[in-house]
Order: structure tokens, then sequence, then C-alpha cells
């Protein structure tokens, strides 16, 4: 005995499998969710370009700055410069509201995680320094041309 499908059925059972994959709203990435977050909630920030998982930032306060994405084994970080060598206290305040942001820890943590690793930086030490400060990961570079400061998080902290 065989069964014999009605093309209305079938019709029907495809209309209803279109509606329901249709309907799923389109969701924007997390690191662009972030980086709009970050344009909300610090003066003067506008986004750049988007580049292998990198969105590049642009701040009256930095030389060059960026928010990393996600990858296998790094939550996002957050990436400043200047081309000063003592930085001025607005790149350690935008520094400090974008790590705040992106990893959900008191400001004035971040802030004084920045600074305790530039201040470290010696002729003894070297001038390329990793730190750890509050469950964050911060490596600092401190040179003639300025500093270079990136705050990131391992995944699983």
């Amino acid at each position: 005995m065989t069964k014999r499908i009605s093309l209305s059925g079938c019709a029907a059972t495809a209309l209803v499998a279109v509606t329901m994959l249709g309907s799923t709203p389109a969701r924007a990435d997390r690191c662009d969710d972030l980086a709009k977050d970050l344009v909300n909630q610090i003066p003067g920030l506008k986004i750049g370009k988007t580049v292998a998982g990198v969105i590049y930032l642009e701040h009256p306060a930095v030389t060059q700055a960026s928010l990393g994405c996600s990858s296998r084994n790094r939550t996002n970080d957050v990436f400043a410069s200047t081309d000063k060598k003592k930085p001025a206290e607005a790149y350690y305040d935008f520094l400090g509201t974008a790590a705040a942001l992106v990893f959900t820890i008191p400001k004035p943590d971040a802030v004084k995680g920045a600074k305790r690793c530039v201040s470290r930086t010696n002729l003894i030490r070297g001038y390329n320094i990793d730190s750890r400060y509050r469950k964050l990961d911060i490596h600092c570079t401190v040179a003639k041309t300025g500093v270079r400061i990136t705050m990131s998080r391992e995944k699983g902290v």
C-alpha cells in the first residue's frame, strides 16, 4: 500500500519551514556591539575600519587604538598607543574606561594596572613588560617613540 502525499501538504510544510528560518532576527557581532557601547560611553571616540577581527578606534587622547575581538584562547583585548614617553592623564582615562567596559572591572583598577605596568619599565627590567593585575593581562612597551599598552584576559578566568 503506497501512501500519497498531497501537493498542498508539502507546500504548507515548506512555507512553515521558510517562515521559521526567515523569522530569526539579524544580529550584529558581539564585538561590533561592544565597539558601539564604547562609542556611547567615551566622548570623542569614533569607530574606524574593521580588519581581521580588529576594530580600529580613533580618539584625541591616543595615537592609535583598537578593540581586538575574541579568539580561541583569548577574550577581547584593548590596545592604545601614544607618541609621548610620559602619557597624559587623558590617555590613561581612555584606556581605563575602555578596559572597564570591555572586561567589566572597576575603572580605577584598569587605570592603576596600566600605570603600574608603565612605571615598572626601566633599564634593569626592560622596556617591554608583561604583568597581571586584577585578572587582566597587561603588556606595555615604552620606547622613545611613545607608550603602547594592550590589556586582555584569558578565556576561562
